[in-house]
C-alpha cells in the first residue's frame, strides 16, 4: 500500500488498514523514527487496560523474587566486608 504526503503534510491511511484495526476518528498514534525506520504506533484509549496480561507466562513474580534475594544477599557482603 502507498499513500501520498499532502502539501499541508497529511498523509491518508488507508482504509484496509483503518478497517482492519478498527481505528477511527479522534484515535491518537505516535511516530517512532530511528533514523532508518519510521513506525506509527496506535495509542490505546486506555494504556493500562491495553497492558492488562501481557506479562502472563513470563514468570514475573519469580524474577522479581529472584532479583530481590541478589540484592539482598550483595547487601549483606558489603556489610559484612
Amino acid at each position: 500500500m502507498q499513500t501520498t504526503l499532502t502539501r499541508r503534510g497529511q498523509i491518508v491511511l488507508p482504509a484496509e488498514i483503518r478497517k482492519r484495526h478498527k481505528f477511527k476518528e479522534g484515535d491518537r498514534f505516535i511516530w517512532l523514527d530511528d533514523g532508518k525506520t519510521i513506525k506509527l504506533i496506535p495509542i490505546p484509549k486506555d494504556p493500562i487496560s491495553a497492558l492488562h496480561g501481557r506479562g502472563k507466562g513470563e514468570k514475573l513474580l519469580t524474577k522479581l523474587l529472584e532479583e530481590r534475594r541478589k540484592d539482598r544477599d550483595d547487601e549483606r557482603r558489603k556489610i559484612s566486608s
